[in-house]
């Protein structure tokens, strides 16, 4: 029975403290990102090109337009603003700097609320410190997490060790393997650590964690951590990506990304969790 107030699960309803909350923190965040260069842009809800963002294609909502070809609702919305910016609005704009506020869809019915920002030929360490700038606006101190994903790439291809084992975070079978220095990586968490370990590496890999180390450095966040062997869901990142956390909850991510020769760097900051953990702050 499904009685007349409820709603499915995954979806979000807002309403009261929390529906003004919301619309304040975009408001804000559409303020700091004007000021920072960045225009707004809302792609639509329908597109054919989902399939280029998620690695697993089974949380894409796939619908038929009326041609019977494949569309999907929207399930992220990075390669949609990068791909609408340059080759639809290419040709009457050169803005480079892109923001978007809007919910993304995953199956079966969730929804996702984000404030998310793309620059076209932008750098990672750029857009990572509009995110601090935005957590710092609405007094959130997250850890910060750094990644690189050609990391597990290169191990995959140079020592036949299964992507699916990154992908799944299988620790105990890379502590397993006969490469006593990649279960040392997997137990990096902070720079030093990186440091320790960086000299019994192959040497395929010493540039990219330095990337990682360089990164950290930059960074204005307070709180830091490495996962050099974590591989992110998103199809597009090529290289540096971050993510950002309170107490095991996912606030925003971001990377650096290639696209049909196009690159680019952004991130989206998740609203409802960001919400959740304000609200959580005044409560507590």
């Amino acid at each position: 029975m499904i009685f007349e107030h409820e709603i499915p699960a995954g979806s979000r309803l807002y309403f009261g403290a929390t529906a003004k909350l919301k619309r304040q923190i975009e408001g804000r965040a559409s303020e700091i990102l004007e000021k920072e260069g960045f225009e707004e842009i809302s792609t639509p809800l329908f597109s054919y090109h989902q399939h280029q963002s998620l690695r697993d294609k089974k949380e894409l909502i796939r619908l038929s337009d009326p041609a019977n070809r494949e569309i999907t609702l929207r399930a992220d919305s990075t390669i949609d603003v990068v791909r609408l910016a340059t080759k639809r609005l290419g040709r009457s704009t050169t803005q480079k700097r892109w923001f978007y506020i809007q919910p993304v869809y995953r199956y079966p019915t969730m929804e996702i609320n984000q404030i998310g920002a793309e620059c076209i030929d932008g750098t990672l360490a750029q857009m990572l410190e509009v995110t601090m700038e935005l957590f710092r606006e609405f007094d959130v101190e997250p850890v910060l997490q750094i990644s690189n994903i050609q990391i597990p790439v290169l191990i995959s291809l140079e020592f036949g060790i299964p992507l699916e084992w990154f992908a799944s975070m299988q620790i105990e079978k890379l502590l397993g393997t006969k490469h006593k220095w990649l279960g040392n990586l997997a137990k990096v968490q902070y720079p030093d650590q990186l440091e320790s370990v960086m000299t019994e590496v192959p040497g395929i890999l010493r540039g990219e964690l330095e990337k990682m180390a360089d990164l950290v450095s930059t960074s204005s966040a307070d709180k830091s951590v490495l996962a050099p062997l974590y591989y992110a869901k998103m199809r597009y990142y090529d290289g540096l990506f971050f993510r950002c956390f309170e107490n095991n909850t996912l606030l925003a991510s971001g990377g650096h990304f290639v696209n049909d020769d196009i690159t680019a760097a952004g991130f989206a900051l998740y609203t409802d969790a960001l919400i959740e953990a304000m609200t959580k702050g005044k409560n507590g």
